[in-house]
């Protein structure tokens, strides 16, 4: 546990996605339409080791988080339990009173809560790919949703322009604090395979 609450709950989000993957799941497509599971996997973990690299001393993730291989190169739940115990044990070292904690991207420093909001928005949106790509419910709930739509609409933009994220899509009427968030990443919350 980090103490950051918010970063706590994203990555039981992503503990939960990851261990409901199916054996034959880890090719299935996902949101992210260019990758599968497998992909979309090693980016998350990648970022987790990306934001730990910055703010200690551990290694960065040996594969370009933003182009996955597709091939694990160990299992799955020893990959996550790393990336997710050296990015807990990171944010756990940050004084929530700091500034200017460097992060893995645009603008590469945020104030900490915003850093590790940050951090946890990448956890949760990607354990809500995992999920719904192997047909599962999302464990990105619609509470953590609401805490990290404020975290999105401060770092979003400015990343998006270096195709960090997605275009946002129109809201909808109806749309609950899950669907906002998702649309605002540029996810179309009904998406199925």
């Amino acid at each position: 546990m980090t103490e950051w609450t918010i970063l706590d709950q994203a990555h039981t989000a992503l503990r939960q996605a990851v261990a409901g993957i199916p054996q034959d799941g880890w090719q299935l497509t996902t949101p992210c339409s260019e990758w599968t599971v497998t992909q979309v996997f090693q980016h998350a973990v990648g970022d987790q080791l990306g934001y730990a690299s910055l703010l200690s001393d551990t290694p960065r993730p040996e594969e370009d988080p933003f182009a996955p291989s597709g091939t694990l190169s160990a299992p799955a739940g020893d990959l996550l339990d790393n990336a997710l115990q050296a990015a807990a044990s990171a944010w756990a070292g940050v004084d929530r009173d700091a500034q200017d904690v460097p992060v893995p991207v645009p603008p590469f420093k945020l104030p900490a809560p915003v850093g590790a909001g940050a951090c946890a928005l990448d956890a949760a949106v990607h354990a809500w790919d995992i999920a719904v790509a192997t047909g599962r419910p999302s464990p990105l709930t619609a509470d953590l949703a609401r805490d990290l739509l404020p975290i999105a609409q401060q770092i979003v933009e400015g990343p998006r322009a270096y195709g960090y994220f997605a275009a946002a899509l129109e809201p909808e009427t109806g749309d609950d604090a899950l669907a906002t968030l998702l649309r605002y990443l540029g996810r179309t919350p009904s998406w199925t395979r």
